[in-house]
């Protein structure tokens, strides 16, 4: 697709005062949009052409932004210096719901020229290079459920995330009458998707109290992890503006988790190199889990019953399994809606070449249900997930060993995190009756 604001386009609407501000995002480790708002003056008469500095550090933090040991690329030790930002000009877009706004992404690449690859967005560049080799171009789309709350985010944040007010009260999956409820906000998201440049197709209820999903055209696996990473952030900007607040946790509470499941389709595969890149998905499934399911919390999502696979298995339209074929493509159903989507299509897409590479054999579909079938079972801990990474001969080969280590580390500072926090559950099993 062609950009949604073309540089001419922009230079036209800065010189008539129409836009004044460029925001230059570069995608983080969590798939969260990180940069500077430049004047867009700035942005065309320097950054274009000459990028700009942001500090390495942004890939070497933790999820509340704290810097951590264990980094090769970025420490105390090294400085915390700069690596540069390359404006992606095919990204350029308006941002409607901010006054006279465009958005940029950027690729990262360090002083010498050279990429940074553990970049999230490098490392899905690298994936698709390695498709290209054969001729071959990876088209995805993502399915990303969030839950809705009535309340802001700063009064979240007062309660401690308890006692809020979930938008709707009861189930609304595909309910006409409950998502009225809150069209005044899922509608203004669509329509400013739309503004955005992006291609929406529809939105629906979801299961759990206030849960809902938007969903956008199929399209180019990088362009779909930018617009995926877009939206994510502008759903949650205009959550705010509307005095609402959006969660994309895999598991918010007991009841029914957000799901981001993927869909994917290699055009120019034959029916035997199809199966065999869907082998590949199930051969690497438990070693790449960690970049499916890359928080703690992500796993609290695989439960039998849920919707949310537990078992390592393949079938033709059946939602029981991990893989469901459609089609022409399949629809990886593991990752959450806390997936960061480079890293998950960089997954796949490493796990198809692999079954390629190996011939791999498509094993029979699962025709019943999945979560008592006799089949491989999924990681059910981060810990467990981490270290199938460290022991996956395929994400080394895929990725290589700079980024599988970065990864790793990124886990061992979630989970070191998490073993220290004292939960609430902890509390009230444990203040009076131990």
């Amino acid at each position: 697709m062609p950009p949604a604001l073309s540089l001419d386009q922009l230079r036209t609407a800065v010189s008539q005062e129409r836009i004044d501000t460029v925001l230059l995002a570069l995608t983080d480790m969590q798939g969260r949009l990180q940069g500077k708002r430049l004047v867009a003056k700035h942005f065309l008469d320097e950054v274009v052409e000459h990028g700009a500095e942001a500090c390495n550090y942004l890939l070497a933090v933790d999820v509340e932004m704290n810097t951590v040991p264990g980094y090769a690329m970025s420490s105390w030790e090294r400085g915390y210096g700069d690596f540069e930002m390359v404006p992606d000009l095919a990204t350029l877009r308006p941002v409607p719901w901010h006054s006279r706004t465009a958005l940029c992404l950027a690729d990262l690449r360090w002083a010498g020229g050279e990429p940074v690859a553990a970049s999230p967005r490098q490392i899905l560049r690298a994936q698709l290079h390695r498709l290209a080799e054969r001729g071959l171009e990876a088209f995805a789309g993502t399915e990303l459920e969030f839950i809705v709350f009535r309340d802001t985010y700063e009064e979240a944040f007062e309660r401690g995330y308890r006692h809020l007010k979930p938008a709707n009260q009861y189930n609304v999956d595909y309910s006409l009458l409950g998502t009225a409820r809150v069209e005044p906000l899922i509608g203004r998201i669509r329509r400013e998707m739309t503004a955005a440049g992006l291609v929406v197709e529809d939105s629906k209820g979801e299961c759990n109290d206030g849960q809902h999903e938007i969903n956008f055209r199929y399209g180019p696996a990088l362009q779909t992890a930018d617009e995926h990473s877009i939206y994510k952030t502008a759903a949650k900007e205009i959550a705010a503006l509307e005095g609402m607040a959006i969660t994309f946790m895999a598991k918010f509470n007991e009841r029914e988790g957000s799901s981001c499941h993927i869909h994917m389709s290699v055009p120019g595969l034959d029916e035997q190199g199809f199966d065999r890149f869907v082998a590949g998905q199930l051969a690497c499934l438990r070693e790449l889990t960690l970049l499916y399911a890359p928080n703690v919390n992500s796993y609290k999502r695989f439960a039998s019953g849920s919707f949310a696979p537990t078992a390592v298995a393949w079938g033709h339209d059946n939602r029981t399994c991990a893989v469901r074929v459609l089609h022409g493509r399949f629809e990886l159903r593991l990752p959450g809606a806390d997936v960061n989507p480079y890293l998950a299509l960089s997954a796949m897409i490493a796990a198809g070449l692999h079954g390629l590479e190996q011939e791999l054999e498509l094993e029979e579909p699962v025709t019943g249900n999945a979560y008592v079938a006799d089949k491989p079972r999924v990681p059910t801990t981060l810990r467990a997930a981490r270290e199938a990474f460290a022991g996956s001969a395929v994400a080394r080969a895929a990725f290589g060993e700079e980024v599988v280590a970065h990864y790793l580390n990124n886990a061992d500072v979630e989970l070191a995190a998490f073993e220290a926090a004292v939960t609430d559950w902890e509390r009230v099993r444990g203040f009076e009756r131990l």
